[in-house]
């Protein structure tokens, strides 16, 4: 069977659906890693129950990590609250980092496997972006998202310790 062809993105919806298609397309192609990089992930399906089931099972398989990279989750809680319940079980394969200010400005929007599946909206003004399964351009992509990665910091814990 033929997986889809990469959703052209050229509007909310589209970039919605193209996103669905990467979690598909990584998934079925049995990555171990998914990385999802945006500055606030407020306009992603995070918390639609497809996914999330889709990603429970994902999950449940030896080795395997979701990693998210932001400049804040301040709006992740109130945008996607069945999302934030959810990853409370999935807290030990699951990480959220978040990148430091003279950086954050710089973040882009992508969802990355670690093979050839990437989904990057290279325009949020008019939801213009492009989906892909392209080695080189998804081995560049890990290699521009490093340098936030290594300088970025754990964020968004699941439980918040206090007084």
């Amino acid at each position: 069977m033929n997986a889809p062809e990469a959703p052209r993105i050229d509007s909310q919806e589209s970039f919605v659906a193209a996103l669905r298609w990467g979690f598909d397309a990584a998934l079925e192609k049995g990555a171990r890693q998914i990385l999802c990089v945006d500055p606030s992930f407020e306009t992603w399906p995070l918390g639609e129950p497809e996914l999330l089931q889709c990603l429970t099972a994902w999950l449940r398989l030896p080795q395997r990590r979701l990693v998210f990279l932001a400049a804040t989750y301040d709006e992740v809680p109130r945008c996607h609250p069945r999302f934030n319940a959810w990853r409370r079980d999935w807290a030990h394969a699951i990480s959220f980092l978040q990148a430091p200010t003279e950086l954050a400005a710089d973040l882009p929007t992508l969802l990355l496997d670690d093979g050839a599946v990437s989904v990057h909206l290279i325009d949020a003004v008019h939801w213009r972006g492009r989906a892909q399964r392209d080695v080189r351009a998804a081995h560049l992509w890990r290699d521009r998202i490093d340098v936030f990665m290594q300088r970025s910091e754990a964020a968004f814990p699941v439980n918040i310790l206090g007084l």
